[in-house]
């Protein structure tokens, strides 16, 4: 069994001219009272040398991040060009990003880096150079050789879990993508999520209804009798400990939140906003189903605030944290 957990964490540098490098290198001053483990970036040096507080230091393999990480910040430097203008998204910034991100897999993937943390990329940039994939959780799944519908997303904070079940697709269009097959992919990939990441042995899963008042009996609408029900029982029957579909205007208050470990959402905004609401600053995307683990903050490239200093880098911290955890648990449960 590989030592992951003794592999330093490799961060793709996402779009440099958001505040990727920023938050990278503030995570990198805070990783003594915020218990981080050793961490390599991968981008252009030039976008991290100027950092305020923050030594870097170039390295050609990842096995040296270990032996540079307590005095400076590694830079694997694999894109040559001036450092990108904080705030100006470029196709070069792009495609710096998307370097550093196929690196960043493929390090992870051949056991020399232990997770991949990924900082926010510009999708509209990257759809300039012609990347063909909604975000960075397809792409890398694809890199692992996992389909795209078997990598799921999870969002996770402290206080709660979400598994969005359909992801960036137009409201309109969530009712032909919500199918029993995807209710029970994404709740079986959960619950193995909870038992090899977070060392959860005996998940419990809530799952919110589609409509309002989960359809209230089919007045509201059928999809919960026609579609969730059907699946959660065959899911019962298999040994989840899973609930009906709930309303989901009141499972995410508090004493609603202690009783699951992890809530499934029919659509994207039913799991994110109540995310964002209670973890708008240390909230983590995870990507479920992988043979590698993957976080990334839960936010996007602020290239409105990038340059000027007032980047928080807590969701980044949280994010390296989450791999950790997640490495240390699949060590236990054998990968």
């Amino acid at each position: 069994m590989a030592d992951w957990n003794a592999k330093p964490f490799a961060i793709s540098c996402g779009d440099p001219a958001g505040v990727g490098p920023e938050i990278i290198g503030k995570s990198w001053k805070q990783r003594v009272e915020s218990g981080l483990k050793p961490f390599f970036v991968i981008g252009n040096f030039a976008d991290f040398e100027n950092l305020a507080g923050v030594p870097v230091q170039k390295i050609d393999q990842p096995i040296e991040a270990g032996e540079t990480f307590d005095q400076a910040l590694p830079v694997l430097h694999i894109h040559e060009a001036a450092a990108a203008v904080p705030g100006e998204a470029t196709m070069d910034s792009a495609q710096c990003s998307l370097h550093a991100l196929e690196i960043a897999c493929g390090l992870t993937r051949s056991g020399d880096a232990g997770a991949v943390i990924t900082a926010p990329v510009s999708k509209a940039q990257l759809y300039k150079i012609g990347f063909r994939y909604p975000g960075q959780t397809e792409f890398v799944s694809e890199r692992c050789g996992i389909a795209r519908e078997n990598a799921v997303m999870m969002l996770a904070g402290p206080t709660l879990r979400v598994v969005p079940m359909t992801t960036h697709i137009a409201l309109k269009d969530v009712p032909e993508h919500f199918t029993e097959r995807l209710i029970i992919a994404c709740a079986r990939a959960a619950e193995k999520a909870m038992i090899r990441n977070f060392g959860i042995e005996k998940p419990r899963i809530a799952i919110a209804g589609l409509n309002p008042h989960a359809g209230e009996n089919g007045n509201l609408g059928n999809e919960e009798q026609r579609i969730m029900q059907p699946a959660i029982d065959r899911l019962r029957e298999q040994g989840m400990d899973i609930t009906d579909p709930l309303p989901a205007d009141t499972m995410f208050h508090e004493e609603a939140r202690s009783k699951y470990d992890v809530a499934l959402c029919p659509y994207h905004d039913q799991a994110l906003i109540p995310l964002k609401t209670l973890h708008f600053f240390d909230g983590v995307n995870i990507t479920l189903g992988l043979p590698i683990i993957r976080t990334s903050p839960d936010h996007g490239t602020a290239f409105n605030i990038a340059g000027q200093g007032i980047a928080d880098p807590r969701s980044m911290i949280a994010a390296i944290q989450m791999a950790a955890i997640a490495v240390a648990n699949r060590q236990i449960h054998n990968n």
